[in-house]
């Protein structure tokens, strides 16, 4: 008996490494770069922890990854601005440059004291947004740190908090829905005002002497293939890659259990049912199976 308990740590130790699939940490020094308002940038604990701030100046704070990447798992803890947040957006992202850019996004839109966060999501595929998907947290955001993760694959992406499958999006670009493929994305995290359209639509604006508005965020894990052209971009479709496994092509049942269970509780917003935004021509993905 006395030594159960030993070694049922020692069991539990053993399934995390191989859950963990071998994720790096990465650090805010080494790994990023600041690309607005380093006054406003903050780094700290051996360059694992971050806050960005807006101020009375209305100048936000921006950082972005060097390195660039096609399919992956990018995580963070983050925990957003408290009390009176109203007009400002944290946002966490990856994105590729250009016109017609990729992107994925968490975006956390503030709230007047005591009101809820909204956390939007979209997909940007060779320009092409308008994909929007809101909820509202069954958390406080603000009190502690939570976990936000992008997994993205060349079949689905998939947004998660805490481990919890919120969305996906999946690849139907033989249809005619627009999906990122092939351009390398950075990741992006920022804060910054956008009171005229963040919060109640705009009704509700920025009470610039909270400020600053401080978000923090900490322990960025990278899970990617890396890819700074797109001369390599062959490597990452390789079947040797984990995230081309079958386990991740689709939601296991306990994860449809959960996503399920956040959608009809904390949903308040999907484009596929907004039938007045696109005049009855849904977008071509709203009537295909998403997982």
């Amino acid at each position: 008996m006395a030594m159960g308990k030993p070694r049922a740590v020692l069991v539990a130790f053993a399934l995390l490494v191989v859950l963990d699939r071998g994720l790096v940490r990465a650090n805010f020094y080494d790994e990023c770069d600041v690309t607005w308002g380093p006054q406003n940038t903050a780094i700290w604990g051996n360059g694992e922890n971050l806050a960005l701030s807006l101020d009375s100046d209305h100048i936000g704070s921006a950082i972005r990854t060097t390195k660039q990447f096609l399919f992956g798992s990018v995580e963070m803890e983050i925990q957003l601005v408290p009390d009176n947040s109203a007009g400002t957006v944290a946002a966490y992202y990856t994105s590729s440059l250009g016109d017609y850019h990729d992107e994925i996004d968490y975006e956390f839109l503030g709230n007047e004291t005591g009101q809820p966060y909204t956390i939007h999501t979209n997909v940007f595929g060779k320009g092409q947004g308008n994909k929007e998907v809101q909820f509202k947290p069954w958390f406080d955001p603000t009190e502690d740190y939570h976990n936000y993760t992008i997994f993205w694959s060349p079949t689905e992406i998939v947004w998660f908090i805490d481990q919890i499958p919120i969305r996906v999006y999946r690849n139907y670009e033989s249809a005619g829905a627009p999906f990122p493929t092939n351009q390398p994305m950075r990741m992006y995290s920022s804060i910054w005002n956008a009171d005229d359209w963040a919060c109640q639509g705009g009704r509700v604006k920025t009470d610039w002497s909270k400020a600053p508005f401080v978000a923090k965020y900490r322990n960025l894990k990278l899970d990617v293939c890396e890819c700074e052209s797109a001369d390599s971009i062959s490597q990452c479709y390789s079947s040797s890659n984990w995230y081309n496994g079958w386990q991740y092509s689709k939601l296991t049942a306990a994860q449809l259990g959960q996503m399920n269970w956040v959608q009809q509780n904390y949903k308040i917003y999907d484009y596929c049912t907004d039938y007045k935004r696109f005049n009855g021509q849904m977008p071509v993905e709203c009537s295909l199976p998403q997982y």
